[in-house]
């Protein structure tokens, strides 16, 4: 088994990186993974910690319509260069926390991805050295409030909500190559889960490297920035209680289940995993 990049918080609210070991276990790093992080005599048993996102990037950057087949179910022409947009580090949430179904939107639709986290300062680079730029990969689920993005010349509202990032549950530096991608959703009123996507990473119109390397001519990239690489076919809507679970080869599964938006629950959780940085823990350069 790959080894397995984590980011834990601690019952007292220490927050570190870690290498997750078989039993569960976290033995913590003295820093962020990608920055030749040495392990610490310390570890975390189970009933320790709880899973955050697996990094806290400066930007979420993503590409559409990046399978030919999602961008013909759509209606859309395939691109002739990679369709770039942004969700807010506000969006981005843990495995198994919720996603919460903004009361702004009637259609709110899964998109399971492979999300890219870089390693070094990209700049400029070409796609001969993008490779190197690249630390490793996690699993991801771009929601989208769909009528939303369907009334929108931009799509900043119908992807940014908070929540509307779910990323891990960890990292793995390498994947095989043609991984397959697949996403199930099981439904409130279901007891089995339904498969809705099913694709191999190898039919990306654009790979990785490609798009590191386009992405680093338009903004520098920073290390834990993270870049959602685009959704196969199948997409489609979730409803409140609706669990969705992406699962990608090489990396594992990340499962997350949909709630309905109150205040009281949102705030809850914003404290939860706002951004608070221990002395483990990472910072931009």
């Amino acid at each position: 088994m790959a080894q397995r990049y984590v980011r834990v918080q601690t019952l007292s609210g220490q927050r570190y990186y870690g290498l997750l070991q078989a039993d569960r276990r976290v033995q913590v790093l003295d820093a962020p993974p990608w920055r030749k992080a040495q392990l610490t005599a310390t570890e975390l048993s189970k009933a320790e910690y709880r899973l955050l996102p697996p990094c806290s990037p400066s930007k979420v950057i993503a590409v559409g319509r990046n399978y030919a087949k999602h961008a013909a179910e759509l209606g859309n022409e395939l691109p002739t260069q990679p369709l770039l947009f942004m969700k807010p580090p506000s969006s981005v949430t843990a495995a198994d926390a919720p996603i919460f179904y903004p009361p702004q939107s009637e259609r709110v639709d899964y998109e399971g991805e492979l999300a890219i986290v870089i390693g070094d300062r990209a700049k400029d680079c070409d796609i001969s050295n993008a490779h190197s730029k690249i630390w490793g990969y996690t699993i991801a689920n771009d929601v989208t409030a769909r009528d939303l993005q369907r009334q929108e010349n931009q799509w900043t509202r119908a992807k940014g909500f908070d929540s509307f990032c779910p990323l891990g549950p960890w990292l793995v530096r390498e994947i095989p190559v043609g991984a397959n991608l697949q996403t199930f959703v099981r439904r409130v009123s279901e007891t089995d889960d339904e498969l809705v996507q099913s694709a191999s990473i190898a039919d990306m119109i654009f790979s990785p490297e490609y798009l590191v390397a386009y992405i680093s001519q338009v903004m520098t990239l920073l290390p834990g920035d993270v870049i959602l690489t685009g959704t196969p076919e199948g997409v489609g809507a979730m409803g409140v209680g609706d669990r969705v679970r992406i699962e990608i080869e090489g990396i594992g599964s990340l499962e997350n289940t949909v709630h309905a938006k109150t205040n009281s629950s949102q705030s809850t959780v914003n404290r939860a995993i706002a951004p608070k940085e221990p002395a483990l823990q990472e910072t931009v350069n």
